[in-house]
């Protein structure tokens, strides 16, 4: 099994071909037989974990599992205690109400890289750095979310995903994981971990009598 991390560049897309030409993962992991766990938007940079482990790939995106995502994102506009509290206790988006986030205000993020396309800046309005921690997945959620608390995103770059982060992962460039990493990503992520997996032992009620083996093996005589 292969499980390898890239820091995805702006404005390339998140698959291996595109019809109409523009820059794909194949255009910088000459890997083949692997797939994105997840997506990230052409607009958007960062973490992405590749893999040809399809149990592990399905773990990752499925909502059960609460995997958590950090995105840093620039917005414009003041990032202020109210507009965190607002996220982190959940906004109406046009997919839905999302779920409690862990958001903070942050400095630019340090050795950060220069985007290729550089964002628009405008003199009267400040931009400022925030931090969001998600587990769902819907459409653009972090976007969206900063815009129902009046912050329009600029730059959007995914930090992390659970323990993996980007650390030194210039833009286009990718590692393996290492055994442990990968390991105890694979623990964490086990079958059992899935809530709709485990079992519940059910306390007996006190005083009350133990049921005949014959009617606990689901027999009547």
């Amino acid at each position: 099994m292969r499980y390898i991390l890239v820091n995805k560049p702006y404005e390339v897309l998140t698959q291996f071909t595109d019809e109409h030409g523009r820059a794909t993962l194949k255009d910088f992991v000459p890997v083949p037989g692997i797939y994105p766990v997840g997506r990230l938007d052409f607009d958007s940079e960062g973490l992405l974990l590749l893999t040809d482990d399809k149990a592990l790939q399905h773990r990752l995106s499925d909502p059960k599992f609460k995997v958590s995502k950090t995105y840093w994102a620039q917005v414009e506009g003041t990032v202020t205690e109210e507009a965190l509290e607002k996220l982190r206790r959940g906004v109406q988006i046009k997919d839905g109400h999302t779920t409690p986030a862990r958001a903070v205000a942050m400095p630019e993020p340090a050795g950060l890289w220069e985007r290729s396309t550089p964002i628009r800046f405008r003199a009267s309005i400040p931009t400022e750095w925030l931090a969001i921690t998600i587990s769902q997945g819907m459409n653009r959620q972090v976007r969206k979310m900063c815009a129902a608390v009046g912050l329009p995103c600029l730059r959007l770059i995914r930090a992390s995903i659970d323990e993996l982060t980007l650390d030194e992962l210039a833009p286009g460039q990718w590692r393996e994981l290492t055994p442990a990493e990968s390991g105890k990503l694979k623990a964490k992520l086990s079958a059992t971990k899935n809530p709709a997996n485990r079992k519940v032992a059910v306390k007996p009620t006190p005083g009350a009598q133990p049921a005949p083996a014959a009617a606990r093996r689901g027999k009547l005589g």
